[in-house]
């Protein structure tokens, strides 16, 4: 298969990395100490935010890029959005365009009504606000299957919600969630806003730092309008979600490999040890190898698993593969780019230390890999 970028996918990841690599990163129009100060100030917040950052990329375009023409967009697709994903990560931006566009505002945007549409999805594309998606919880690891539920109000036409949602990426900061629950008539997603009657969102730590959220949903009263989907589309979103949210923190993990390991090599090549630079040496020169490999081989697997998914193919195996390689591989790199490093590898201060813990939170988010090579065997097991 060939996975080159198409000309859309280059143009608007070149756009994205020359408007993070000012903002974010050493340059001639961003100072070091600018560009540091900058980061500091927004993961200092509790919201771990560059709003100024968030409305510059909205402003280029970029946002919207993915959503239909009608709602004021490019028209583009996932590949493109994993290119912009990938930028996010090299630069381990403190921006919430997972949850937000790729999750969110796409999610709208092909099952949404109009007005749900109009209201939510084009407002996150121009960066208004921010949307999230609440899959996880605390008592099961299948969003497929959730604990949450939804019965029927009597008397009327509308829904009452009850349940937790955990580790919900961006919560703080989002005017609505999707949330799966159970319904009478199988899984649905409910358009839940913070500030609905009965909804709490408590921030939570985790390893990456980035605004995360608990929802609580006690008793939430919803008309028929904050429903996702019609009844023929409703089974079908969760599973969307899931999986456009597996490959997408693929891609951000991507990204974030694909930098540390330039750092990495770059510092092999100038530290110097024994009258030689450290990369010289056989050990540190293996694994460096194995760490391109292994970078390599969470590229490959997630453009395998974002194409056939953009293109609508069976992908199940594909997307478990990428989730693989982007937990297994990315402990890997992670690991060894702070052992080459040395000491100053677990300096908080020194910018290696962002890549190693944005690495250690997607490996957790996307879960332990002996999972997915279970599910891959029980593929290859029916096939064979």
């Amino acid at each position: 298969m060939d996975f080159t970028q198409n000309e859309s996918q280059r143009e608007l990841a070149a756009l994205s990395r020359r408007i993070l690599t000012e903002r974010l990163t050493p340059h001639r129009l961003a100072p070091e100490r600018l560009a540091a100060e900058r980061l500091a100030a927004a993961e200092a917040d509790p919201g771990r935010f560059d709003p100024a950052l968030w409305a510059d990329l909205a402003d280029a375009g970029v946002l919207a890029a993915a959503l239909p023409e009608a709602l004021g967009g490019a028209g583009l697709g996932l590949l493109e959005q994993c290119s912009v994903l990938i930028e996010l990560g090299r630069t381990v931006a403190p921006l919430p365009y997972l949850a937000s566009i790729v999750l969110g505002a796409s999610a709208l945007a092909r099952f949404g009504t109009a007005d749900q549409q109009h209201r939510w999805a084009a407002a996150a594309g121009r960066g208004e606000l921010i949307l999230t998606a609440a899959l996880a919880e605390d008592d099961g690891d299948d969003p497929a299957v959730p604990s949450a539920r939804a019965e029927r109000v009597q008397g009327g036409g509308g829904w009452r919600l009850s349940g937790v949602k955990t580790t919900v990426p961006a919560a703080p900061l989002a005017a609505l969630m999707l949330v799966p629950v159970s319904a009478p008539h199988g899984v649905t997603v409910f358009l839940v806003a913070p500030d609905d009657e009965g909804v709490t969102v408590e921030r939570q730590q985790v390893t990456g730092g980035d605004s995360t959220g608990r929802v609580t949903l006690d008793g939430v009263t919803l008309g028929s309008d904050r429903v996702l989907g019609s009844p023929a589309t409703r089974h079908e979103i969760t599973g969307w979600l899931v999986a456009h949210g597996t490959v997408g923190l693929c891609a951000l993990q991507l990204g974030v490999l694909e930098r540390a390991l330039e750092m990495t090599a770059e510092y092999a090549r100038t530290r110097v040890q024994f009258g030689k630079p450290i990369g010289g040496f056989q050990a540190v020169a293996q694994r460096l190898a194995d760490a391109y490999i292994d970078t390599e081989a969470v590229r490959l697997t997630m453009w395998q698993a974002a194409w056939r998914l953009s293109a609508g193919l069976p992908c199940d195996t594909e997307i478990a593969t990428a989730k693989f390689w982007a937990a297994d591989a990315g402990h890997r790199v992670a690991h060894t780019a702070v052992h080459v490093h040395g000491g100053v590898g677990i300096d908080v201060d020194y910018p290696l230390q962002r890549y190693f813990t944005a690495a250690k939170q997607h490996e957790f988010t996307l879960g332990g890999a002996t999972s997915q090579l279970r599910r891959i065997g029980a593929v290859l097991a029916r096939s064979g």
